[in-house]
């Protein structure tokens, strides 16, 4: 019966991941961790230390649900294996049903732990910023920025994340030079992390009177929104800030004040500028924040020894650094680091990349 060997095929299939996802998550660490914690917390010296305790208690409880999920479907799959033995041996497909709905729950488990395991950074949970600068192509690129700034705004939105527009610098024809907007949302940042880099985009150009083919670049840039209480404190000396009026679309001023704050933290060369809100005070706080996350975001790196530094992830805006193209003449969208492709533009552009998202954050890119 096609059931039986679809309902097997099944079984089988989730015993490999469970088997996978056990040894990639490293179960007998996970306990061991429970048990030093559990010892921890039995120390009665500590007993009295309310922070102590909230903190090991809530290392305790997610290693909990790890080990209780993994014990969760290694339980399920052997008895949806023996009730299936059950079925065939009692000619009662009657039991096909139950064995279904319990693998469907199984999948639930298995994609929770799945989804947990993209997101290992602390800093994962963390709100972001959102950078997208046009690069080399004109006109065309600008409005290639534009689109991406629609497409990673439609696709907050399907994530029900909150945004803000922190800034954008329009060109002649509404096109878009560069553009930060604030995103909040839980693992906003891990989410998205894996977006910054270089966007190509191919088609037939429609500010071409000839409508030739044409090739832009704009680069993404996503970095944490970090908050120390022990920050060391910004020396104004250390700072270049320039005022001058926001504008919008065309061109047309906002408000006939210098509101506009463009600041320039000097010894690490980092530029950001914040015209959103009316008050010249609440953009040059906005930006000088922005700046302080870039700063931590930095040292991070280098407390993990990486050997780039963060800023490095700016890439020069051209050939041979993109990490995604979008040949819209030819209806298809590439994935360079991942292989992964579509077809449907239309829903990709849209913000339906999630499919692209997953694939990157897995391979840990």
């Amino acid at each position: 019966m096609k059931k039986i060997k679809y309902i097997l095929e099944k079984i089988l299939k989730y015993k490999k991941i469970n088997k996978k996802l056990r040894k990639y998550l490293e179960l007998k660490k996970i306990k061991k961790k429970f048990l030093e914690i559990n010892i921890k917390l039995e120390n009665k010296k500590k007993w009295n230390n309310f922070n102590y305790i909230k903190k090991y208690n809530k290392k305790k409880k997610k290693l909990f649900k790890k080990i209780y999920l993994l014990k969760y479907i290694k339980n399920k799959i052997k008895e949806n294996k023996n009730l299936l033995k059950l079925s065939l041996e009692l000619s009662d497909i009657s039991l096909l049903k139950d064995i279904k709905n319990s693998l469907k729950k199984i999948k639930k488990k298995i994609n929770y732990l799945k989804f947990k395991n993209m997101f290992i950074k602390k800093i994962d949970k963390k709100n972001c910023y959102l950078e997208i600068q046009s690069g080399s192509g004109g006109i065309d690129s600008q409005d290639w920025s534009k689109i991406l700034l629609k497409m990673y705004l439609n696709w907050t939105h399907k994530k029900k994340f909150k945004t803000q527009i922190i800034n954008i610098i329009y060109d002649e024809l509404n096109g878009i030079k560069s553009a930060t907007i604030k995103i909040k949302g839980k693992y906003a940042f891990g989410w998205l992390r894996t977006e910054s880099g270089i966007h190509r985009l191919v088609r037939k150009s429609p500010f071409n009177s000839e409508n030739k083919r044409h090739t832009s670049f704009s680069s993404v840039y996503i970095y944490p929104i970090i908050k120390k209480k022990n920050i060391n404190e910004i020396k104004k000396s250390d700072l270049k800030i320039d005022v001058y009026k926001s504008s919008g679309a065309g061109g047309q001023h906002v408000n006939k004040t210098e509101s506009a704050v463009r600041i320039k933290h000097i010894p690490t060369g980092i530029i950001v500028q914040c015209q959103n809100n009316r008050s010249q005070h609440k953009n040059k706080k906005q930006a000088i924040q922005q700046i302080k996350s870039k700063i931590l975001n930095i040292e991070i790196k280098q407390k993990k020894k990486e050997k780039k530094e963060i800023d490095k992830k700016k890439y020069e805006i051209k050939w041979g650094n993109q990490i995604r193209s979008y040949i819209l003449d030819d209806s298809r969208i590439k994935d360079l680091r991942t292989g992964l492709e579509t077809k449907n533009i239309h829903n990709f552009l849209n913000g339906k990349i999630d499919k692209f998202i997953k694939k990157s954050l897995k391979l840990g890119f």
